[in-house]
């Protein structure tokens, strides 16, 4: 799970889930030693927290497609198999053959020197002075006359700086540009693998403290330089796992839950703050979600409820942004008209002892939702809270941005939330069970009902401490253009006032260009509400400026 939300609450009267566990059912016996089972297998730490594209994913895809065939299912991944795969572009890397040196001497790429994103590639050589701009010679440029002219703005933008003084020197016949901070003002320069923007004229790199002490140290001397800047796109491989029970019908119900996982925190998405490598297994985040939703394909196998037909997804890329839900509804093995609606299980292992709530959300997706949901509560094991919203935290929100109703199953953020703690061992098994049976039971209850009807609800803003202001869009996490496209905009927000629609990417924000959904967090965080500015988009092939007010 990605985020965190907001939710309203419908308190119920509880008895103890103690007594549930001693209620000895043979059936509820063998659902628990399966949940068990499935959970501390996917989070066991030789699957290396299940992180999308890794050996520790496949060992997860390959347990699930067992799972789901013992429990009745049918593949219907690609080529009749049980994964649908899908590309994630991870951005620019550096190619390992890049290099700097000064009087062949080879500076240590991403240790001492690094190519900024938007650098030009190719080969640069000369014999220039650092102190020296001459014309067709490599030049240097020390940062700390921009730094501390432009020091305590907020609307600065040091990258735009120095692109601006790229396309400024290259005029004056620079081969290249050196850059060095020699302030005490942090730079905070670092190469962005997601820096979309259009090259530089020249190739651009930046040289640490030390290696320009090291290297660099007589401005005044000439200094043979080699440089060398070579970029490649870097992706990675996720799989879905799809299996299927035809029951004949005219309609079909998804049921899901990603199966990634951090691996060792690589993608830097963790809240752990430890310096030791740490394997982040993810029980409640997902496996919790994923042996639920096996749990409900066996009872949906052996049920009499043959009104929908059943597709079950475990999604990849949930943790890197919905990309595998996202792919899944642009290629469903089934027609999304003939969708009837979505179920999404998301972190359900948690039940707490004393608050025992369950958050359901897309509440609002339908007016169906509402008395199904509290006609079934009569077991009241649990709290209920109800989040209306179609979009949210998971994986839910890649079909609700299809018309498709939604509901999502969550037992509440705690402290191993994206930590090496969140282990098997504190799973609440007997709590899990009973949110399984709530959910089998609303299925059930749509069983005879046909079509569910769908309603648009009210989009969360993004937003958080960083900021104050909103534009009012939902990102598409998984565009890999240059700028941030819009997957939705919400009515009344300033994109809308300012004609954005969906699918729509903005370019720049004020004074700020915004290449990717990094740069435009950080253009965010520069408004405060009330200020005026404004915002560039592609819409189609015309690049459009509005105003607006914040």
């Amino acid at each position: 799970m990605i985020v965190r939300i907001k939710m309203a609450a419908l308190i119920l009267v509880l008895p103890p889930l103690f007594a549930v566990a001693q209620k000895g059912k043979k059936s509820d016996k063998l659902a628990l030693a399966d949940l068990e089972a499935q959970i501390r297998y996917l989070s066991d730490d030789k699957l290396e927290g299940r992180r999308t594209g890794t050996p520790g994913e496949k060992l997860a895809s390959d347990y699930i497609s067992i799972e789901f065939a013992n429990a009745g299912l049918q593949p219907r991944g690609d080529k009749n198999g049980w994964l649908q795969s899908f590309e994630i572009d991870e951005g620019k890397q550096v190619d390992p053959g890049s290099y700097f040196s000064v009087n062949d001497q080879k500076l240590t790429l991403n240790k001492e020197f690094f190519p900024l994103a938007f650098s030009a590639t190719g080969r640069v050589s000369g014999s220039p002075a650092v102190a020296l701009q001459e014309s067709g010679l490599p030049w240097f440029l020390d940062l700390k006359d921009l730094l501390e002219a432009e020091h305590g703005n907020p609307h600065f933008d040091l990258e735009a700086a120095i692109r601006a003084k790229a396309v400024e020197y290259v005029k004056k016949g620079a081969t290249a540009l050196v850059l060095y901070n020699s302030s005490r003002i942090a730079d905070n320069l670092q190469f962005d693998p997601k820096d979309k923007r259009e090259a530089a004229p020249i190739p651009l790199l930046y040289v640490n403290k030390e290696a320009k002490r090291k290297y660099l140290k007589d401005e005044s001397a000439s200094l043979d330089i080699a440089i060398n800047v070579k970029m490649t796109e870097k992706t990675r491989m996720g799989h879905n796992v799809v299996g299927y029970l035809d029951n004949g019908a005219l309609s079909t119900v998804i049921i899901g839950a990603h199966y990634d996982h951090l691996g060792f925190g690589e993608d830097g998405n963790t809240l752990y703050q430890g310096s030791e490598r740490m394997v982040f297994n993810g029980a409640d985040d997902n496996a919790s979600g994923v042996a639920g939703t096996i749990e409900l394909a066996r009872w949906l196998h052996q049920s009499a409820w043959k009104g929908n037909n059943y597709l079950f997804v475990a999604f990849s890329g949930e943790e890197l942004g919905l990309y595998g839900s996202k792919y899944f509804a642009d290629h469903c093995p089934v027609d999304l008209k003939n969708v009837n609606y979505m179920i999404n299980l998301d972190m359900v292992g948690r039940l707490n002892d004393s608050s025992h709530v369950l958050t359901i959300g897309g509440y609002g997706t339908s007016p169906v939702w509402e008395e199904v949901c509290n006609s079934v509560s009569d077991k009241k094991f649990f709290s209920l809270r109800f989040d209306s919203s179609g979009a949210g935290p998971s994986d839910h929100t890649s079909f609700y941005r299809k018309d498709i109703p939604v509901l999502f199953f969550f037992t509440g953020i705690h402290a191993d939330y994206h930590k090496p703690t969140d282990d098997y061992e504190k799973i609440n098994y007997a709590g899990e069970l009973q949110v399984l049976k709530y959910i089998y039971d609303v299925i059930g209850s749509v069983d005879k009902r046909g079509r569910v009807a769908f309603v648009r609800t009210r989009d969360p803003q993004m937003g958080g401490a960083r900021f104050t202001v909103t534009l009012g869009i939902m990102p598409d996490y998984t565009y890999n253009g240059d700028g941030v496209r819009a997957d939705a905009v919400s009515e009344g927000r300033p994109a809308q006032k300012a004609g954005l629609k969906a699918g729509d990417v903005i370019v720049q924000l004020g004074d700020y260009p915004v290449p990717n959904l990094g740069k435009y967090m950080d253009a965010l965080s520069r408004f405060k509400k009330g200020d005026l500015t404004t915002v560039k988009f592609r819409h189609g092939n015309e690049v459009v400026e509005a105003p607006i007010q914040f």
